[in-house]
């Protein structure tokens, strides 16, 4: 892997940008889906210029950032069978219903397609800011 180019990689929801000699871990598969699978809540914004890179892989739009979607790992997207459907996401003791829109590749990363971010860990919902606000996620920037 190397460095992106100047400029190149957003960090506009406290993303990782890939690092020059570094070697991250991919994967095809997510852990099985029941009612109770447990996931890692992660911010995106899904807008032009925003660090989601790409217009989203279902529908090759952009979603405002004030809609309820989210990007699924790649073994969860299930190469796009999960396309424009809605998962209940559980958290705080709040629940929110969200569109399916995008795949946070687990596969590939590090190029332009995808921000100059690392590859997805296998257990990510990668959630608009209306996802977090509905259920009441604080963020918290490190000082």
């Amino acid at each position: 892997m190397e460095n992106p180019p100047p400029g190149q990689c957003n960090q506009e929801n406290d993303s990782d940008c890939c690092k020059d000699g570094k070697w991250y871990t991919t994967y095809k598969c997510s852990p099985p889906v029941s009612s109770q699978t447990k996931a890692t809540l992660t911010r995106n914004s899904f807008e032009p210029d925003g660090d989601g890179g790409a217009p989203s892989e279902c529908d090759n739009q952009y979603h405002s950032d004030d809609d309820p979607v989210v990007a699924l790992s790649t073994g969860w997207y299930n190469n796009g069978k999960r396309c424009l459907n809605y998962i209940n996401i559980h958290g705080n003791g709040r629940s929110v219903r969200a569109k399916v829109v995008d795949e946070c590749d687990s596969t590939m990363g590090c190029d332009s397609d995808h921000d100059y971010q690392p590859p997805c860990p296998n257990n990510i919902v990668d959630a608009s800011k209306a996802v977090w606000k509905a259920l009441e996620v604080k963020i918290s920037c490190a000082s």
